[in-house]
């Protein structure tokens, strides 16, 4: 196993968890920008697995996920899994509007044509980016996670809230493991500025607390406007789960403002310290990646990880 530079502290828990020692790489950038990548150890024939969640700043850390793989290529790996945690332009999944690319499908295109035999994810946005690879794709959900977390904590008359109709699935997933009924907000999105309104509300909030699941906050206008409509229809305390915390413009201000009383979140892409507030929860894929890596390598099925 090696990493580039976008989560080495996952990659390092990830190797913890298998009981292995991380493997040698040089992952570094020139004066010119120029990304270089050497292999510090034979890996011919071998089962290598690359580490590299598309996270901040992106676009370098996919040209360095890109060499990486084609280094590992041209040193004959025997199969090179490339290990995404985060997906990257995840929600350029379709054209919504006219003259607009499909990033997700390019990205996708992208990774095959470096080299990568498969991919292994954690949530992706939209379910149907599997489809935009012709390698096969584990695509493993940090749900049983979260919902461990807030069963643990025992709330009482609790409600599961979808961000919007499109969440509504996997609010809905969330909900049947909490045993718990489910709302959706309706919203609108204004443009391409990043700014949503939440417009109604449907199902049953009023009296009860308010888990809102989403599968990534970015700029965290969408999560902040459904607590807002939410207690706004009668909610007692708002909780939020997200598996990735992208957290960027003034994402930490608008939560640390934000009536949200405790925000979990997963380590798929790094935390900065600056970006951490008190009501924030973490908790590490880095036992289940590990324990699908294990299965990848072995043969075994990994969609068993979620056999309930």
């Amino acid at each position: 196993m090696f990493t580039g530079n976008a989560h080495p502290a996952l990659a390092g828990s990830i190797c913890e968890y298998l009981e292995k020692s991380l493997g040698q790489c040089e992952v570094f950038e020139f004066s010119n920008e120029n990304i270089f990548v050497r292999f510090l150890e034979n890996i011919r024939a071998r089962d290598v697995f690359l580490v590299q969640p598309i996270a901040f700043p992106v676009n370098t850390r996919l040209m360095e996920l890109f060499i990486m793989i084609d280094a590992a290529k041209r040193a004959s790996a025997g199969r090179i899994t490339a290990v995404v945690p985060y997906y990257g332009y995840g929600r350029s999944d379709k054209k919504d509007q006219p003259r607009v690319p499909i990033t997700a499908r390019l990205i996708a295109n992208f990774i095959e044509t470096a080299g990568a035999d498969r991919l292994l994810t954690v949530d992706l946005h939209a379910g149907q980016v599997q489809g935009f690879f012709n390698i096969p794709v584990d695509e493993l959900t940090a749900l049983s996670l979260l919902a461990n977390h807030f069963r643990d904590k025992k709330l009482r008359d609790l409600t599961v809230v979808a961000t919007d109709v499109g969440d509504a699935k996997r609010a809905g997933h969330m909900a049947d493991r909490l045993g718990a009924p489910i709302a959706i907000v309706e919203k609108k999105r204004i443009g391409n500025q990043e700014k949503v309104e939440a417009v109604s509300i449907i199902g049953e909030v009023k009296g009860r607390n308010a888990l809102i699941v989403d599968d990534e906050v970015d700029t965290a206008a969408t999560l902040v406007a459904t607590a807002e409509m939410v207690l706004r229809n009668g909610a007692k305390e708002v909780y939020a789960a997200a598996t990735h915390p992208i957290l960027s413009g003034p994402a930490v201000e608008r939560l640390e403002k934000s009536p949200i009383k405790e925000l979990v979140f997963t380590d798929t892409i790094p935390l900065s310290p600056e970006k951490r507030l008190p009501k924030f929860k973490i908790i590490s894929v880095a036992p289940l990646l590990g324990e699908a890596i294990r299965r990848i390598h072995t043969g075994q099925s990994v969609g068993a990880l979620f056999d309930e």
